[in-house]
């Protein structure tokens, strides 16, 4: 049974280990550099109020999502970014959509107002991932880098979190106050549904 929780610096090897697969699937990501256990274990120890979930089936990490920051200007404290990765033989059993709701939760109990991503057009699984998950695709940045030494698109999708749309905080210093409130992503499908 897959369930969610909060990355630990000991998940950092599984974390960079998952992250690698999807840098050289050349499917995911624009990165070109795998990453190692200790760039892991950094943003996991600095993710502050941009949390990394794990997701676990037993003792084993089979995948992993993260918020980032989505721009430095103060108008955009309540937006972030969404990364989501999947080990390869976890693929295609919904572990991504658990990821996605989770990691939104997180965003939400955060603050933030609305989170954002950029998807290869040929990556069907997370567009419909992100889909399930109630994002919608906004357009398309065309030939907006290169990997390989090919131009890519990029389709961008967004999720607006209409409960912190009310009363979106205004300033960076309001949105990092409630930031730091803490938060305990659902564990199991019966926690979400009662979440």
């Amino acid at each position: 049974m897959i369930e969610l929780r909060p990355a630990t610096v000991d998940d950092a090897i599984a974390v960079a280990a998952i992250h690698n697969q999807g840098i050289a699937g050349r499917g995911a990501t624009f990165d070109t550099e795998p990453r190692s256990a200790s760039d892991a274990a950094a943003r996991i120890r600095d993710g502050g109020s941009h949390p990394l979930l794990v997701a676990v089936d037993g003792p084993a990490v089979v995948g992993w999502a993260g918020l980032s920051p989505y721009r430095a200007r103060a108008c955009y404290a309540g937006i972030a970014e969404v990364s989501v990765y999947v080990d390869a033989a976890a693929r295609g059993r919904g572990v991504g959509k658990r990821l996605l709701q989770g990691v939104v939760d997180a965003a939400a109990a955060a603050g933030f107002w609305k989170v954002v991503s950029r998807v290869f057009p040929s990556n069907h699984a997370s567009r419909a991932a992100c889909r399930a998950a109630g994002f919608r695709e906004v357009g398309t940045y065309e030939k907006h880098a290169r990997l390989d030494g090919q131009w890519l698109d990029v389709v961008i999708v967004e999720r607006l979190i209409a409960d912190n749309l009310g009363d979106a905080p205004r300033d960076a210093a309001t949105h990092a106050a409630r930031a730091t409130q803490p938060h305990t992503p659902p564990h199991t499908a019966a926690d979400a549904a009662t979440a």
